[in-house]
């Protein structure tokens, strides 16, 4: 039930959210010569960096069952990542980027690290047109199941919303927490399968690299992109991701919630 109350108060929020998204988006690049082109430098240098250590320096190879160059394995598993890190890292600290809104009683607190998320998803999708153009370089013919990044970038936003709930409302009360998420986010994309192949170590240990929820995005990306598979052909993992992230959005609601009460007292 407070899932689907706060569901409710996000859409009935939902153009001051955007507007605000908005405000915040462009706030980031202000004053800056460059503005926005920032944002996609790094991003883009990581993934030269990779594809020159990786598919020219150690010759690696996507698995044997994709028939692709290893840039256009790689580029599907790591655009989800700049969001879900991106947006985790900032919204974990988006409270206090917000405290004039937080002291204010009559504004609904709980929105705000749904702003920061929408303002991540904003470069996300430039970032999934970008992906697309490196698929269409390479010669590849636009398939239906591209759109079902749409239902990918869906759930990354579901996992990313949960995930800074619970971050955000600690923060306030535990400033550290925020260099402890930024150490979690780096370690986290290395035992995520965004770089190597999972088979390489074995069906017994798939299962637990599968407790990782971002590995059903990682590889949902992919299979919309290069291997044709729909999310209801993998069930299963479909049905353990909304579990583990309904489970995660509902401690961060609950949690934030809690200590929503105190914030203002603190900031």
């Amino acid at each position: 039930m407070k899932l689907l109350v706060s569901a409710k108060d996000a859409i009935s929020k939902r153009k001051i959210m955007i507007e605000l998204a908005k405000t915040d988006f462009k706030k980031r690049f202000a004053g800056s010569y460059f503005g926005i082109v920032w944002m996609f430098v790094q991003p883009i240098v990581t993934i030269f960096i990779y594809y020159c250590v990786f598919q020219l320096g150690f010759k690696a190879n996507p698995p044997s069952a994709i028939d692709a160059p290893y840039v256009l394995w790689l580029v599907p598993g790591i655009v989800p990542w700049f969001y879900y890190s991106e947006a985790v890292q900032m919204g974990t600290n988006c409270l206090f980027d917000y405290n004039y809104l937080v002291k204010k009683v009559v504004f609904k607190v709980s929105i705000i690290p749904i702003i920061k998320n929408i303002s991540c998803a904003f470069v996300h999708l430039i970032f999934v047109f970008i992906m697309i153009g490196f698929f269409l370089i390479y010669g590849y013919a636009p398939e239906l199941s591209w759109i079902q990044i749409l239902y990918y970038s869906g759930c990354t936003f579901v996992l990313i919303t949960g995930t800074i709930l619970i971050t955000s409302s600690v923060t306030v009360f535990f400033k550290d927490m925020s260099q402890i998420v930024s150490i979690l986010v780096q370690f986290g994309m290395w035992i995520t399968p965004i770089m190597w192949d999972y088979n390489m170590f074995g069906e017994k240990i798939v299962p637990f690299l599968k407790i990782n929820p971002f590995f059903y995005i990682s590889e949902g990306y992919r299979d919309s992109m290069l291997n044709g598979v729909w999310f209801w052909e993998r069930p299963l993992d479909t049905l353990y991701f909304w579990i583990i992230t309904l489970i995660i959005f509902a401690i961060g609601t609950k949690l934030f919630k809690k200590l929503r009460p105190h914030f203002a007292d603190v900031l």
